[in-house]
């Protein structure tokens, strides 16, 4: 059994974040990682041409910059090696292979037991926190609904976690389901290298660029938000018009 102040269960940005945050004050934790590697969503399963879709003011981490020289949009490559630095600066040591398998919080100790599994050993590994913080990430487990017809489908499907690049799609017929963040830029991606492209959206959106996103975000430092939704939906609107 080990006694923690604040068990952090998983590396990735956030993860890292309140490691950094946490040192500040000298406050003992313990982060643990079910992965070979911290940010391992980064590393592994994200698409090639992925850049952060928030301009880089906006995605810093705590007590650490980017360097001066970084595109406004910081490609893949450059912010996995931003958060290499960053456990290198903050010397922050994950129990890596660690995967958590339950918690319970004791109202009269006032304190969180935690059962996890070392997968390099096969043991099961127990801690005590008086505090918990769950950053696994809220995108960390693939979903593809089960669709009628889906599993007698001849051709792939894939999650868009296991994408990489659209250069295997050339001159094929590709649908791509959903349209946020990931959607709309495989989609772009496949067009990009010469896939026949279709896309289907469940609800009625409001398309933006990362540019107008930037501007509104900027905005919000200073006027309330429901007025930057309204100018920036007009925007929108200006710059694409009617897509129904």
């Amino acid at each position: 059994m080990e006694n923690v102040v604040v068990l952090i269960v998983g590396a990735g940005p956030v993860g890292l974040a309140t490691e950094a945050c946490l040192s500040q004050f000298s406050i003992p934790y313990v982060i643990v990682e079910r992965e070979s590697c911290s940010a391992s969503l980064w590393r592994n399963r994200a698409y090639d041409r992925l850049k952060l879709h928030l301009a880089k003011e906006f995605c810093e981490l705590p007590h650490m910059s980017y360097p001066l020289d970084a595109p406004t949009y910081i490609p893949k490559t450059l912010f996995v090696k931003y958060l290499d630095d960053y456990v290198e600066r903050f010397n922050i040591q994950p129990k890596y292979l660690t995967s958590v398998e339950s918690s319970t919080f004791d109202n009269e100790e006032k304190c969180w037991s935690i059962v996890a599994h070392d997968l390099a050993k096969s043991t099961i590994v127990r801690f005590t926190a008086k505090f918990l913080v769950v950053a696994s990430g809220e995108n960390s487990a693939e979903n593809i609904p089960m669709i009628p017809g889906l599993q007698s489908f001849p051709g792939d499907v894939i999650h868009c976690s296991s994408y990489k690049s659209g250069k295997s799609y050339y001159g094929m017929n590709v649908l791509v389901v959903g349209s946020g963040n990931s959607g709309m830029e495989i989609a772009y991606d496949l067009a990009a290298h010469g896939a026949n492209t279709s896309i289907i959206i469940r609800s009625p959106i409001h398309v933006m660029t990362k540019e107008l996103i930037r501007l509104g975000m900027t905005l919000a430092r200073r006027l309330p938000l429901n007025l930057v939704d309204n100018l920036l939906v007009m925007a929108a609107n200006l710059i694409f018009g009617d897509l129904y």
